[in-house]
This record gives C-alpha cells, structure tokens and sequence, in this order.
C-alpha cells in the first residue's frame, strides 16, 4: 500500500516538473516571438520616417533646380 501512494507520489511530482518545464519553453518561445516583433516595428517605424524625411526633400530640391 505505501509503496502504491509512494509511486503515485512520485508520479505527480514528475508530472509537475514536467509541465513546469513545459511552461518556461512556452514563455521563452513567447518572449522571442514578442522581442521579433517589436524589432520588426522599430525597424519598419525607422524606415516611415526616413521615407518621409526624404519625400520632404523633394519641393526643395525641385525650386533648387528651378533657380
């Protein structure tokens, strides 16, 4: 009988540690796929501001070719 509840003790604990390791590779793969994204967005807000930067050039280089 103590055997029984020993290996059933045993049992859940494996349990627990396994779904405990389970958890952190979940929020590891998260956190990478999050830190990708906002990489992503900085990267694609970096390229809207020199688009900008560079279209907000063009009137003044046309009346520059005009003088």
């Amino acid at each position: 009988m103590q055997n029984r509840f020993e290996s059933a003790i045993t049992n859940l604990g494996n349990t627990v540690n396994n779904l405990s390791s389970a958890r952190s590779r979940i929020e590891d793969s998260d956190y990478a796929t999050e830190v990708s994204n906002m990489s992503r967005a900085q990267i694609l807000q970096q390229a809207g501001t020199s688009v900008l930067a560079q279209a907000n050039q063009v009137p003044q280089n046309v009346l520059s070719l005009l003088r």
